[in-house]
């Protein structure tokens, strides 16, 4: 069987890719987790539901923007259970010998949390199916005219699937996840008890004010969050007496280019190409994206999606459009109603132009 090594597909009792201080705030049950109300409702019930039955959880699928707290409420299963937590991701996995050496490894009641489950490759995803289903998995042995299909049985146990893009994962597949949850974004009062919270474990001494501005410029997610207040407590540390008061967290958010609303360097150029460089739109995404030096996919993933909710930035047939909010956030005076863009000005596109690389989900 050729696949891996277990140590780079799999991490037991751990989070790949996280560092000791990001695994220490994020909250180990269910009673902890901060936001999400009905979500977390709806998985306790699932979760004392197969407690009290003395069986494996039913599968869990995760959805939601990066950051929302889909790996926590992945070891958060795990723990309200008292099984096990085994973690990998999509792209980790490659070849249908990948995942059989990962089942093959599990106790009963394990649960195996896979991040990008959307990334799986469709080979591994049919795999898949009967184990999730049936608890059981068909190997191919040999090759040619002599190879022979043997079935394995699994211990039962509960897959975790986390992703961004819930409408990448084909139907089959979803279909198979017992329970499906999608994340939101958080509103500022609970981001506020989550800095709180952090601070309080990072042993940062916050006011209430300066919580509650952290909290206000985190964009709706606790992994920014959290991110801002190791930045405020640095410059606290470093150039204050280590207390962080409303003032220090201005200065500390305005010295690592977060803004009010929470736009960082790279949402500003982008809003200012579009406003200054294009008159207001509409351009093309790649247009947009060489206007300030970034991958296209960087745009779309990273920066579009929040100034869209921001109401600063609107998607049209035609292109990317600055809204009127968009001139007000810059200190622009808004554009006439009516004013056409004048294609002779540099890097102006024609309003009766449609640009040839617009890409419009």
């Amino acid at each position: 069987m050729d696949h891996h090594d277990d140590a780079e597909l799999l991490a037991t009792g751990a989070l790949p890719g996280e560092d000791h201080v990001d695994a220490s705030l994020r909250p180990g049950r269910l009673e902890e987790f901060i936001g999400q109300d009905r979500v977390r409702r709806q998985l306790e019930l699932v979760l004392v539901g197969a407690r009290q039955r003395g069986q494996a959880a039913d599968h869990v699928l995760l959805s939601g923007a990066p950051g929302l707290g889909k790996t926590t409420l992945a070891a958060i299963v795990a723990a309200e259970v008292g099984a096990s937590f085994r973690a990998t991701s999509g792209p980790a996995i490659e070849r249908p010998g990948d995942l059989a050496a990962i089942l093959t490894g599990l106790e009963p009641g394990d649960v195996l949390f896979l991040d990008e489950v959307h990334r799986l490759p469709r080979t591994v995803e049919e795999v898949l199916y009967p184990a999730m289903e049936d608890f059981q998995l068909d190997i191919v042995v040999g090759k040619g005219p002599g190879a022979r299909s043997i079935r394995l049985d699994l211990p039962r146990f509960t897959l975790v699937g986390a992703t961004t893009r819930t409408g990448l994962i084909s139907s089959p597949l979803r279909d198979r996840f017992g329970f499906s949850a999608h994340l939101e974004h958080y509103e500022v009062p609970e981001l506020e008890r989550i800095v709180r919270r952090s601070a309080q474990l990072l042993e940062v001494p916050v006011d209430a004010e300066a919580a509650l501005e952290v909290a206000s410029r985190s964009r709706g997610t606790p992994r920014i969050a959290n991110r801002l207040l190791r930045r405020v407590r640095d410059v606290a540390e470093v150039e204050g007496e280590g207390r962080v008061d409303l003032d220090l967290a201005r200065h500390a958010l305005e010295l690592f280019d977060v803004d009010e609303l929470g736009l960082d360097r790279l949402d500003r150029r982008v809003l200012e190409a579009l406003v200054d460089g294009f008159g207001g739109g509409p351009v093309g995404l790649t247009t947009l994206a060489t206007a300030v030096a970034e991958e296209s996919d960087t745009i779309e993933d990273a920066v579009e999606p929040f100034l869209l909710r921001c109401g600063l930035l609107q998607r049209t047939p035609r292109g990317r459009t600055a809204t009127l909010a968009a001139y007000a956030h810059l200190g622009r005076p808004a554009p006439r109603a009516g004013a056409a863009v004048d294609p002779r000005r540099p890097g102006a596109v024609p309003l009766f132009d449609v640009d040839e690389d617009v890409r419009d989900d």
